[in-house]
């Protein structure tokens, strides 16, 4: 991590670099991270920080490879312990052949592994984190997403409450999105309408995902034996890739998820969305009943210690005058 940030150029110096054919573009990017920075701190309330104010040119379109695993017959997640943050789900490496490493020596112990590619993760204020090229190919409302997910890491981490913070910044990071591409281009744009639909394949796709969970849950605290269990959990998973595949056209408005039925899926791959999403609900429910204001809904998770429930006190928060 620190070699990529040594390499960082201020973000503005892309203009100044840029050939003719270049500066439109640049200046474009360079304008959208500085709007959504703006937005991210002024309007919702996140933390004032150097974040991506600088650019690291990059050879792959991913920052790092991260690995996840699960146990094989339940959805009893692995964790690693790190100062300062506490356990976490999962490990990041910057040269993928560690983590395929770390992956084996996983498989090795029974457990069920999965590699994900990364484009961001907050340093949590240690350092300024920076913008990568790739990023450049990103739409402004994964732009914005991404940024405000981000900074929200930065603004509020509860130490040893991995759930907790994943799942908030992935609510805040879609919701501010949205009042983003709202306030800067209108409902009717087309811009905001690609989010629309992206966030209904989306939607679809987690909807398709939480049935698979809650099939297999049942199969895991069920009184079978363990290659009972194992036996059911494959043909659940080859079945419901099965019906993925034949009900696609559906269920989707685009190809973004044509690939699901090819995926060697287990319970690393499943774990990551009740790591991120299973408490969408709930912080979508509490978010309506407090009136759907966003930076008072950040300002009271500012609030929060990582001692007691998070969940329950982010609550007791919000209904304070």
């Amino acid at each position: 991590m620190l070699g990529y940030l040594h390499r960082g150029i201020p973000l503005e110096s892309l203009l100044d670099t840029a050939t003719p054919e270049e500066f439109e573009e640049n200046r474009r990017f360079v304008e959208a991270i500085q709007d959504i920075r703006r937005f991210a701190t002024e309007e919702l309330g996140l933390k004032e920080s150097a974040n991506y104010t600088r650019y690291v040119a990059l050879n792959r379109d991913y920052l790092a490879a991260v690995v996840s695993a699960s146990a094989a017959d339940s959805f009893a997640r692995y964790e690693w312990w790190f100062p300062v943050v506490g356990k976490v789900p999962y490990k990041g490496f910057f040269n993928p052949e560690d983590a395929r490493k770390e992956a084996e020596k996983l498989k090795k112990q029974g457990f069920d592994v999965w590699i994900r590619q990364v484009d961001a993760f907050s340093t949590l204020g240690w350092f300024s984190d920076p913008l990568y090229s790739y990023m450049r190919e990103y739409p402004i409302y994964h732009l914005a997403d991404l940024l405000i997910h981000e900074t929200l890491h930065a603004t509020v981490y509860l130490k040893g409450q991995s759930q907790f913070n994943e799942e908030l910044a992935e609510f805040v990071g879609s919701e501010g999105s949205r009042l983003y591409m709202e306030k800067r281009f209108g409902p009717d744009a087309e811009e905001y309408q690609r989010m629309i639909n992206a966030e209904k394949d989306q939607a679809a796709y987690l909807v398709f995902i939480k049935g698979m969970i809650a099939e297999l849950d049942a199969v895991y605290t069920s009184s079978l034996d363990r290659a009972e269990k194992l036996r059911q959990k494959e043909t659940l998973i080859q079945v419901a890739q099965n019906r993925f595949e034949a009900e696609y056209e559906t269920r989707f408005n685009s190809d973004a998820y044509r690939g699901f039925s090819r995926l060697p899926v287990n319970n690393g791959y499943l774990e990551l969305f009740r790591l991120y999403y299973d408490g969408g609900d709930y912080f979508k429910a509490l978010y309506e009943r407090s009136g759907e204001d966003l930076p008072l809904f950040i300002a009271a998770a500012k609030t929060l210690t990582a001692k007691g429930d998070p969940r329950q006190a982010l609550a007791a928060a919000l209904e304070q005058p």
